[in-house]
């Protein structure tokens, strides 16, 4: 397994705003939008290409076109907010949706929806803000893999080492993209420093 903790000064000047208490969720909405970009910009960089012949408005030049299938599956509810920018960039992707809950008393989490197009030949970016104890995002990641997905890549805004170090066990082809990789986790396997919980930041709910 890969974990690649992006390197961009202008990821680190957004993850500022998302961890801050005082931002509302009209602008965390916003910030996580725009991480998203560079997550997803640095995630689909090695996608393959093919050679195309393109006329400017002065000549006829070489370009590249995606040739590889891509399919973004948000981890619900979080996950959705990183799904509108991906189809943006990707606007041929097909969607999946995976619900997870994780129980707040023990962490662990169980699936409750799982909806998903064909994965064969398909490179499959799971969409998770928050990969903290490795539960959520390791329950995904065996939904996909028994529907057939091949190569895939999870994109979070922050991650936990104890969520990395399982998940480095559990699948070694995976690659981890994140924003930040966080101290620890505290008792109650919330990230930290972290940025408190995602989703209720994100819709404003307690």
């Amino acid at each position: 397994m890969t974990l690649r903790v992006i390197s961009h000064s202008l990821a680190e000047h957004l993850l500022v705003s998302l961890r801050d208490q005082t931002t509302a969720p009209c602008e965390f909405r916003r910030l996580a939008r725009s991480l998203t970009a560079i997550l997803i910009t640095e995630a689909t960089r090695q996608l393959e290409v093919k050679d195309v012949i393109v006329r400017t408005p002065l000549e006829n030049t070489v370009g590249h076109i995606l040739t590889e299938k891509v399919v973004l599956v948000p981890v619900l509810r979080a996950g959705l907010s990183m799904l509108d920018i991906s189809l943006e960039l990707i606007p041929g992707a097909s969607v999946g949706y995976v619900g997870m809950e994780r129980d707040e008393a023990t962490a662990v989490a169980h699936s409750y929806y799982c909806k998903l197009p064909p994965l064969q030949g398909s490179r499959v970016l799971l969409l998770d803000p928050m990969l903290a104890s490795g539960g959520s995002a390791a329950a995904a990641i065996d939904q996909l893999v028994t529907a057939g997905a091949g190569p895939i890549s999870l994109l979070s805004v922050v991650a936990a080492p104890q969520g990395v170090e399982r998940l480095t066990k559990a699948y070694p082809n995976l690659t981890i993209y994140a924003a930040a990789l966080d101290r620890e986790l505290n008792d109650r396997s919330f990230i930290m420093p972290g940025l408190g919980d995602f989703g209720d930041r994100l819709y404003g709910t307690v």
